[in-house]
Protein backbone atom coordinates (compact mmCIF):
# COMPACT_ATOMS: atom_id res chain seq x y z
CA UNK A 1 0.00 0.00 0.00
CA UNK A 2 2.91 2.31 0.75
CA UNK A 3 4.14 2.07 -2.85
CA UNK A 4 0.68 2.76 -4.28
CA UNK A 5 0.25 5.73 -1.95
CA UNK A 6 3.69 7.04 -2.92
CA UNK A 7 2.76 6.79 -6.60
CA UNK A 8 -0.48 8.66 -5.97
CA UNK A 9 1.36 11.39 -4.06
CA UNK A 10 3.84 11.80 -6.91
CA UNK A 11 1.05 11.90 -9.51
CA UNK A 12 -0.44 14.84 -7.59
CA UNK A 13 2.82 16.75 -7.93
CA UNK A 14 3.85 16.36 -4.30
CA UNK A 15 7.08 14.98 -2.98
CA UNK A 16 7.30 12.82 0.13
CA UNK A 17 8.85 15.54 2.29
CA UNK A 18 6.09 18.02 1.51
CA UNK A 19 3.48 15.33 2.14
CA UNK A 20 5.04 14.56 5.54
CA UNK A 21 4.88 18.26 6.48
CA UNK A 22 1.10 18.24 6.51
CA UNK A 23 0.50 14.54 7.23
CA UNK A 24 -0.80 15.25 10.74
CA UNK A 25 -3.57 17.38 9.19
CA UNK A 26 -4.88 14.60 6.94
CA UNK A 27 -8.13 12.66 7.14
CA UNK A 28 -8.35 9.14 5.71
CA UNK A 29 -11.26 6.92 4.73
CA UNK A 30 -10.64 3.34 3.61
CA UNK A 31 -13.24 1.00 2.16
CA UNK A 32 -14.97 -0.18 -0.99
CA UNK A 33 -17.66 1.45 -3.10
CA UNK A 34 -19.00 -2.02 -3.95
CA UNK A 35 -18.19 -5.64 -3.21
CA UNK A 36 -16.52 -5.95 -6.62
CA UNK A 37 -14.68 -2.60 -6.64
CA UNK A 38 -11.10 -1.83 -5.68
CA UNK A 39 -10.11 -0.89 -2.16
CA UNK A 40 -10.47 2.89 -2.11
CA UNK A 41 -8.37 5.17 0.06
CA UNK A 42 -9.67 8.72 0.27
CA UNK A 43 -7.33 11.27 1.76
CA UNK A 44 -7.62 15.01 2.22
CA UNK A 45 -6.93 17.84 4.61
CA UNK A 46 -9.01 18.09 7.77
CA UNK A 47 -10.55 21.25 6.32
CA UNK A 48 -12.05 19.04 3.56
CA UNK A 49 -14.11 16.85 5.92
CA UNK A 50 -17.42 18.29 4.62
CA UNK A 51 -16.42 17.20 1.10
CA UNK A 52 -15.94 13.61 2.29
CA UNK A 53 -19.59 13.64 3.36
CA UNK A 54 -20.68 14.60 -0.18
CA UNK A 55 -19.01 11.53 -1.73
CA UNK A 56 -20.63 8.10 -2.04
CA UNK A 57 -20.22 6.13 1.18
CA UNK A 58 -17.49 3.53 1.34
CA UNK A 59 -18.35 0.10 2.69
CA UNK A 60 -16.03 -0.95 5.51
CA UNK A 61 -13.26 -3.28 4.39
CA UNK A 62 -12.08 -6.09 6.62
CA UNK A 63 -8.42 -6.59 7.46
CA UNK A 64 -8.43 -9.63 5.15
CA UNK A 65 -9.89 -7.57 2.28
CA UNK A 66 -7.23 -4.90 2.76
CA UNK A 67 -4.44 -7.49 2.73
CA UNK A 68 -5.90 -9.15 -0.38
CA UNK A 69 -6.22 -5.81 -2.20
CA UNK A 70 -2.60 -5.02 -1.38
CA UNK A 71 -1.43 -8.39 -2.72
CA UNK A 72 -3.44 -7.94 -5.92
CA UNK A 73 -2.56 -4.23 -6.31
CA UNK A 74 -6.30 -3.51 -6.38
CA UNK A 75 -6.16 -0.12 -4.65
CA UNK A 76 -7.37 3.28 -5.76
CA UNK A 77 -6.24 6.47 -3.99
CA UNK A 78 -8.43 9.58 -4.23
CA UNK A 79 -7.50 13.07 -3.06
CA UNK A 80 -10.48 14.92 -1.59
CA UNK A 81 -10.57 18.72 -1.68
CA UNK A 82 -8.09 21.41 -2.56
CA UNK A 83 -4.39 20.60 -2.79
CA UNK A 84 -2.19 22.43 -0.27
Amino acid sequence: METKLGQAINSLGLDSKRFEQFASSLVWRVGRLSDEGPLTIRVGLASSVPLFNDLPKLRNATEAEIEEAMKEDDIRVEWVGRMP
